[in-house]
């Protein structure tokens, strides 16, 4: 089941890093209720969730990520797994199912490698090499389809991503203003940000 909500995000992998990107609009309806959203969320140091959806819902499960990320590396003196994160946020919203979330997130990051999950609104969960999500999306996928490769390099990647985003802001109405981005190494988490034009 795919609902398109109004935003676009996108990630990619490539042999190196993984790279998101999400512009930085919040609509309510038709109507532009902020312009300055930042709709990446830190859940680890090695961990970033993009956000489509509710805010309040969004806001809620960041947290609960982010708890589950700390509890885990204390307990367990070490980064969790990302993947055991995909799989928490999936348990999550699947327990809410007949209540849902209005949500969908990509989740990217790096443990033993680059790690990219597209989050599906009743939980259902993929590794992607590449995905989109939000009102956006046709237009992003479309433009990352037609350049991706597992070769790119980091810098590529962030030029394709800024790139998609940018083709979205042309085309959909409740996408716009500035781009925020996230590249995930072995070694972190670099932010960045990129005018829309």
């Amino acid at each position: 089941m795919k609902i398109l909500y109004g935003t676009t995000t996108v990630g990619l992998a490539t042999k190196t890093a993984v790279v998101v990107a999400a512009d930085r609009r919040a609509s309510s309806g038709t109507y532009v209720a902020h312009k300055a959203v930042k709709k990446i969320v830190r859940v680890a140091d090695h961990v970033v969730l993009t956000t489509a959806g509710l805010v309040a819902d969004t806001q809620i499960l960041a947290s609960l990520l982010k708890m589950k990320a700390a509890e885990y590396s204390l307990a367990n003196k070490t980064k969790i797994p990302v993947k055991a994160l995909a799989s928490y946020l999936s348990l999550l919203l699947n327990t809410y199912k007949y209540s849902p979330f209005i949500v969908q997130f990509i989740l990217a990051g790096y443990d033993d490698r680059p790690r990219l999950y597209n989050i599906e609104f009743f939980g259902d969960y993929f590794e992607e090499l590449y995905t989109a999500t939000g009102s956006g999306s046709p237009i992003a996928i479309g433009v990352i389809e037609s350049e991706y490769s597992e070769d790119l390099g980091d810098e590529e990647a962030v030029a394709l991503a800024v790139k998609a985003i940018r083709s979205s802001i042309r085309r959909d109405v409740f996408t716009g203003e500035a781009i925020d981005v996230a590249i995930i190494r072995p070694n972190g988490v670099e932010e960045r940000s990129y005018r829309a034009g």
